[in-house]
């Protein structure tokens, strides 16, 4: 049995986990006789700059501690890439130690969909945005190699095609979930019939509507005159005003009433971390 472990650059870094999980990896009775971490290194946690992230020039520094080999390798060369996990997999085999391979690439598109990077790394997604995909870029050299033909690599890209088509549309068949014992509450008789708790009150916390439409307000304002916004975020901002005149709100703005609401109480409220600087909690 060998364990891989993959890792995001923002997570190797900074969840304590991976410090401590080196720090069993030598442990008599916890080795796992060396693990394989593969960190996919898109340089860029979430919406943050390593700079903002971490102290360390690589995320993968963690693993000095244990004296790991770490290899950084260009994500964009897949020989390279091969070549490198060959020699990390026969380096874990012989020493019983772990290795780190460290994939240099990048995320050409946002976190999620209404994720646009652009927001917050303008100039590093002007580079992405020329630069060949690696799929592309390699099946190219092969064909001008002559390794493969173009219609070799066309049936290649429609036989894997086929196979995601295929268990797409298996997976509509799915009738039956079987959730149930993860939605079983452990404490029979903690709810009452109606499914509030027997034992527990909360004190009202609702505020008065116009104040929550104040704060939709605000929320949905830019607080510079003359300042100029990404185009992106402006429609976000109008997005957000129209559902405050529609009394409706999403997850952020129920946030942004919350916090709102705490501060126009006088409460300090600090946020702090990777995704706060772009407003996305």
């Amino acid at each position: 049995v060998m364990s891989i472990l993959l890792h995001g650059d923002a997570a190797f870094a900074g969840q304590g986990v991976v410090y401590e999980t080196f720090h069993l990896s030598d442990l008599p009775s916890y080795t796992t006789n060396g693990t394989i971490h593969v960190v996919v290194n898109n340089q860029i946690g979430f919406t943050t700059d390593p700079r903002m992230a971490r102290s360390s020039p690589y995320p993968t520094d963690v693993a000095r501690v244990v004296n790991a080999p770490i290899f950084h390798v260009n994500a964009d060369d897949p020989e390279a890439v091969i070549y490198v996990c060959s020699v990390a997999a026969e380096w874990r085999n012989t020493f019983n130690k772990d290795v780190v391979v460290d994939l240099v690439c990048y995320r050409r598109r946002g976190h999620n969909e209404m994720d646009e990077p652009m927001f917050t790394q303008p100039l590093m997604y002007k580079q992405i945005h020329k630069q060949v995909p690696v799929l592309k870029k390699y099946a190219d050299k092969l064909i001008a190699d002559g390794t493969v033909t173009l219609q070799e690599f066309e049936e290649e890209i429609a036989k894997y095609d086929r196979i995601c088509e295929e268990a797409y549309t298996r997976s509509k068949d799915n009738k039956i979930l079987h959730i149930k014992h993860w939605l079983d509450s452990p404490w029979p008789g903690f709810f009452t019939v109606d499914g509030e708790p027997k034992s527990m009150s909360c004190p009202p916390t609702g505020i008065s509507e116009e104040m929550l439409t104040h704060i939709g307000n605000v929320a949905s304002s830019v607080p510079v005159e003359d300042f100029k916004i990404h185009s992106g975020l402006s429609r976000i901002l109008k997005g957000r005003s129209e559902m405050t005149k529609n009394r409706v709100v999403d997850w952020a703005l129920a946030e942004y009433m919350a916090f709102g609401s705490v501060l126009k109480e006088g409460i300090h409220v600090r946020l702090s971390g990777q995704d706060v600087e772009r407003g996305t909690f």
